[in-house]
């Protein structure tokens, strides 16, 4: 697929990393990138394994997941349409320190990794967005881990799926109980119990492996503060001044 239907398809602004790109550079990129569907539970990296392909998600939502023997996974930030999986390449790491797996199907571009330093000669300002971005996703994984320690399960996971709804940009989310538990990293009856009081509460619906938003505002009064905090820090990351020339 060419760059200019690329373009058309997607728009400048179905990946915010991309659209931050000067126009000119941002269809350069596009050259080299080629759109793919995620299916959900794809396992895109594995910690410790080589680095073959970027990914800047358009409709998808990516999970990196830590594992230690004997307990449960845990989530260590959540990716979608507003970062990229395989930013920390341009530190000249070719290795996932950590797994990678698609936790909402969907649609995003790839990009070979082996091509990276001939898209940095031609895309200059990818290289500032990706440090920038990188700090962001640090400062991601520091607050989840927080909140892990500090904040009850209902919270986070009121937390969890306004961060996802923010990615998919939609009401509805096609997940199990099982699954939830594992992005937690708490056992499934935890995440029964969690989601039943908040459908009691009028702010979410479940049914049949469906679960949908009813009350945004509710949701969001409910969510523990690190959801505000992780929208700030975003926002903070690319307050700075980018490149704008080309």
């Amino acid at each position: 697929m060419s760059s200019s239907t690329i373009g058309s398809d997607f728009g400048s602004g179905a990946n915010q990393l991309l659209a931050k790109l000067p126009p000119r550079q941002r269809q350069q990129l596009l050259q080299y990138c080629m759109p793919v569907e995620l299916s959900l539970g794809r396992l895109l990296y594995q910690a410790g394994k080589p680095i073959s392909h970027l990914y800047w998600p358009v409709n998808a939502v990516l999970s990196l997941v830590a594992e230690l023997p004997g307990h449960l996974p845990f989530e260590l930030a959540l990716i979608g349409h507003e970062g990229m999986l395989g930013a920390s390449t341009i530190l000249g790491v070719s290795w996932a320190p950590v797994d990678a797996i698609v936790q909402g199907r969907g649609l995003a571009l790839q990009l070979p990794a082996a091509q990276l330093p001939l898209v940095l000669s031609k895309v200059p300002a990818l290289a500032t967005i990706l440090q920038h971005y990188l700090v962001v996703q640090q400062a991601q994984a520091a607050m989840l881990s927080a909140c892990v320690h500090f904040h009850q399960l209902q919270p986070r996971l009121a937390r969890w799926l306004l961060m996802t709804a923010d990615r998919t940009n939609s009401k509805e989310l096609f997940l199990t109980h099982d699954f939830l538990a594992s992005m937690l990293g708490v056992r499934r009856s935890g995440i029964t119990v969690a989601a039943g009081r908040l459908q009691q509460l009028g702010l979410i619906s479940y049914h049949r492996g469906t679960m949908k938003m009813v009350n945004r505002q509710g949701l969001e009064a409910e969510a523990c503060c690190c959801y505000q905090q992780l929208k700030h820090w975003y926002q903070f990351g690319f307050s700075q001044p980018l490149p704008k020339n080309n």
